[in-house]
């Protein structure tokens, strides 16, 4: 479960009856602190002093409320569930992301939670810049038991792609989960290689990948924002997983991503095992943010 996420705004209201204008400017600081763009901290701050102008609410306990529900009501527009039924077997999940944030214990994740729903997976190491990314994605492909398709390091990682769907195929797995290099988002050539991958899926599957995944780091703060802007000019998304929301991060993101990008959230990780990894609930969400 998440844990302290927005806790100085909960502080905020706790143990005060009254609405005042430093009760505002003070939200207003901490949304920002919490890394809501300011914009979207200074727009919503606007409504709240609205509704207490029009008297619609009264008490810092009913402003408290109010932007549990805007939250809520924000993030319910951009929230989406996953594509788990393809037009034809297989489905292709494409995974990108840069070092760090999480995107093979997120692949793992996925395959776990696929193969409880006994779906055959088949993991592709399109990451064939660093043999210890294969490895990584080797051990969790032995542990899940599910198969996988590995190049030697250095190879074309577009290749491994194109034999995964075929290697998919011929061995009727019903999802494969493809991993990319870690790239970093002002690599300019990384990024091509990775609009290259969509072309071969496209040019193979008839179809862009069923999803194309952005894992971000919760910790990184506004950097998030840069990194899923760069990659949505690269290929187009078609949502974010948020990792690592198990106490450290301060979540804001989540609502400045969703609305500066329209970009649908799919999944949150939570923590380390495989079962730490949820479907993005905007209403649970809210009440996470001020309980």
């Amino acid at each position: 479960m998440l844990r302290n996420l927005f806790t100085r705004v909960a502080d905020l209201f706790a143990g005060t009856g009254e609405v005042t204008d430093a009760l505002f400017d003070e939200l207003e600081e901490v949304l920002i602190a919490s890394d809501v763009s300011v914009r979207i901290s200074a727009e919503t701050v606007d409504l709240l002093r609205q509704a207490v102008q029009e008297r619609r609410v009264r008490t810092a306990d009913e402003v408290r409320d109010l932007l549990r529900s805007h939250v809520a009501s924000v993030l319910a527009e951009h929230a989406s569930p996953l594509i788990t039924e393809p037009p034809e077997p297989p489905l292709l999940y494409l995974i990108v992301g840069v070092n760090g944030t999480g995107k093979t214990t997120t692949i793992a994740k996925l395959a776990a939670r696929f193969q409880r729903k006994g779906k055959k997976v088949l993991l592709a190491a399109a990451d064939t810049y660093r043999a210890a990314a294969i490895e990584q994605l080797e051990v969790w492909a032995d542990r899940l038991g599910a198969a996988l398709v590995r190049h030697q390091a250095g190879g074309d990682p577009a290749a491994v792609v194109f034999d995964s769907v075929h290697a998919g195929r011929a061995r009727g797995a019903d999802v494969v989960i493809a991993d990319t290099a870690g790239r970093f988002h002002t690599k300019r050539n990384l990024m091509e290689e990775l609009k290259k991958i969509t072309r071969v899926v496209r040019r193979e599957m008839g179809r862009a990948p069923d999803e194309t995944l952005l894992i971000l780091d919760g910790t990184t703060g506004q950097n998030a924002l840069v990194q899923a802007k760069e990659f949505h000019e690269a290929v187009p998304l078609t949502g974010i997983v948020m990792t690592k929301l198990d106490g450290t991060a301060k979540g804001g993101m989540l609502i400045t991503i969703a609305e500066e990008l329209n970009l649908p959230i799919k999944l949150i990780g939570t923590g380390e095992t495989v079962e730490d990894l949820h479907d993005f609930d905007p209403q649970e969400f809210a009440g996470w943010l001020l309980p």
